[in-house]
């Protein structure tokens, strides 16, 4: 389902609601200082990576939610400053967040392990499965691009990702922390640059 081909992660720098366990979704909630912060230095992580030769970043594709872009854009300015070269940057409405219908803005709570487990539903909520398929195609289709692109999207996307890596699904990536995804022969191995 996803094409094995390496590219790199960065969830959105932290805003209020995470720093208070709601539930964001597609509601667009801004970045709060802390996450502005986050993203900085996530960017200038990245131009270290620039520099130093590794195969280098060819594209930003970002969830077009204001926390995500934002990050995507701090990223992109860190690698310009760092490099002299400035990386397209585009949008893509299927790395949006998932829909969490009634529970957006509300508290994560014992509705969520279920969710991913495919038992329960919220009203007015995307499937995990869904989530699964749109996830993948919209990386599938940055990486028909060429190169290695920075996906610039959500949590709960890149646990649908996870599951597509065929990985523990059910784990927690820390907002704003650049992470490799590369597909071995022994399957996905992610690592985090902070």
């Amino acid at each position: 389902m996803l094409l094995r081909r390496p590219f790199w992660y960065l969830r959105h720098g932290q805003t209020d609601w995470n720093a208070q366990n709601l539930s964001q979704g597609r509601t667009d909630i801004p970045l709060n200082a802390t996450g502005r912060e986050q993203a900085v230095k996530a960017g200038a992580s990245l131009s270290q990576y620039w520099r130093d030769g590794a195969a280098p970043i060819s594209q930003i594709v970002s969830s077009p939610l204001t926390r995500a872009h934002d990050t995507a854009m701090a990223a992109q300015q860190a690698i310009t400053a760092s490099s002299g070269v400035t990386l397209p940057l585009s949008t893509d409405r299927d790395l949006e967040e998932v829909c969490f219908g009634v529970m957006e803005g509300e508290p994560m709570g014992d509705w969520y392990d279920p969710w991913i487990a495919g038992e329960f539903t919220p009203e007015g909520c995307e499937t995990f499965e869904g989530l699964k398929t749109r996830a993948a195609g919209a990386v599938n289709h940055a990486l028909e691009q060429g190169g290695i692109p920075l996906i610039v999207a959500h949590g709960a996307l890149f646990r649908a990702l996870r599951a597509a890596m065929s990985l523990p699904i059910n784990v927690r990536l820390a907002n704003a922390v650049p992470l490799y995804c590369d597909p071995t022969d022994n399957g996905w191995v992610l690592t985090a640059y902070e």
